[in-house]
């Protein structure tokens, strides 16, 4: 199975038609069935007490999946999240970097899952998991 986008092409089509969250996160690999990706924290990903919050984190797993997505069946923008377990195991690193490892676990013609490993940067320890699955529209013609 090849690619159908590379990293660069990923993140240049996830700023077209998400601007809201392009500087928010980076691809650091992409493989046909792996991709890392990294939250670059900022202040507005911060709860108080200077820990990343969890809705940041979903953010960085949803993204992640569906560029893992996109990589594999190209530019799709009605792919969306259909169902997501979450588990927040740690408080994430101040000031560093959230890093997801993400696995793509099923891709067929209808829905993709991806698994997913959160880390604050330089940590061995995860912060949080999840398992995210993605339904696939029809070709429609909506690129």
């Amino acid at each position: 199975m090849t690619l159908a986008m590379t990293a660069s092409e990923v993140m240049d089509y996830m700023a077209e038609e998400f601007p809201q969250v392009r500087d928010d996160f980076a691809i650091d690999a992409l493989g046909e069935d792996r991709l890392t990706m990294r939250l670059l924290v900022d202040d507005r990903h911060l709860r108080p007490g200077g820990t990343v919050s969890g809705p940041s984190m979903f953010a960085l797993a949803d993204c992640a999946v569906y560029a893992m997505v996109l990589a594999r069946v190209g530019r799709k923008a009605l792919a969306v999240t259909t169902s997501c377990s979450m588990d927040f195991m740690r408080k994430p690193a101040a000031g560093v970097d959230v890093i997801a490892e993400c696995r793509l676990l099923k891709l067929g013609r209808a829905l993709a899952v991806g698994d997913l490993l959160l880390y604050s940067a330089g940590q061995e320890a995860p912060v949080a998991r999840a398992t995210m699955t993605y339904s696939i529209p029809p070709d429609t013609g909506v690129k």
